[in-house]
């Protein structure tokens, strides 16, 4: 009987546990750009990026904050911790961690776009997600110019340094010797070994939004000296990848 209890009482209580997520309280920061939600449920950020707090070492994660993940973090808490908050969501509901993905508004503050006026984050727009894209890439251009955040305490590094900086946030700079379309991802090559010199990403998915501003990235940027910004990781040598041309600036031919 004592167990028949125990059992009712926690499905009682998973049973009542919000879901409504209009008004819903955030009980702990994780980090800049991933909250924990009053009834368990992790929130991912839609459309942005920040420093990570951990590095992946074989099959654990190691607390090893990268440079500004701390400040993002603590951005983030003053934003929302212990506060009840909306949430909106896009076309995907989830990312492939069970992670919900979501626009957080505290009050009238948009927390996502907040993140990324300050400097506190990067854009990283992944289709099919994509409902504040533009506003997030007028903000970050605003951010950058300003300096703001990481934006002024990150130095832009050569291209032939990016394998330095994996899983970092960084902006890299370097000419474009040759493109390469294979039919699901467009390859922007920094140099003539593709396994391990830099490369810039740009999956099938992510080509429409090129199309719409008229560029075709397989000539667009070829032989040109670009800088882009995102997250270093390793494939094959180090790569960014890269879902629309505001994350790319030309700075020469």
């Amino acid at each position: 009987m004592k167990k028949y209890f125990s059992f009712l009482l926690f499905f009682l209580l998973v049973s009542c546990a919000p879901s409504d997520y209009s008004n819903i309280k955030v009980d702990e920061v994780i980090d800049g750009d991933t909250i924990k939600l009053s009834n368990g449920k992790l929130l991912r950020y839609i459309g942005i990026d920040t420093p990570e707090m951990r590095t992946k070492r074989g099959n654990q994660f190691i607390y090893s904050p990268q440079p500004y993940s701390l400040e993002a973090k603590e951005f983030n808490r003053n934003l929302v911790e212990g506060k009840f908050v909306r949430i909106e969501f896009d076309v995907e509901k989830h990312d492939r961690y069970k992670r919900l993905l979501g626009y957080c508004f505290a009050g009238e503050e948009f927390v996502n776009a907040k993140m990324i006026t300050e400097g506190m984050a990067v854009i990283y727009t992944k289709p099919p997600n994509v409902k504040y894209a533009d506003l997030f890439v007028d903000l970050q251009k605003q951010a950058r110019k300003a300096r703001k955040g990481l934006w002024g305490a990150y130095k832009i590094i050569d291209q032939s340094r990016a394998h330095k900086y994996i899983n970092q946030i960084r902006t890299v700079r370097g000419k474009v010797l040759n493109t390469y379309d294979s039919g699901k991802v467009v390859f922007l090559n920094f140099g003539e070994d593709y396994k391990t010199d830099f490369t810039v990403i740009i999956f099938r998915n992510s080509l429409p939004h090129f199309k719409r501003k008229g560029i075709d990235p397989v000539t667009f940027y070829n032989a040109k000296t670009i800088e882009v910004s995102g997250r270093i990781r390793e494939f094959n040598g180090p790569e960014i990848i890269v879902n629309s041309p505001e994350e790319i600036e030309i700075i020469g031919e």
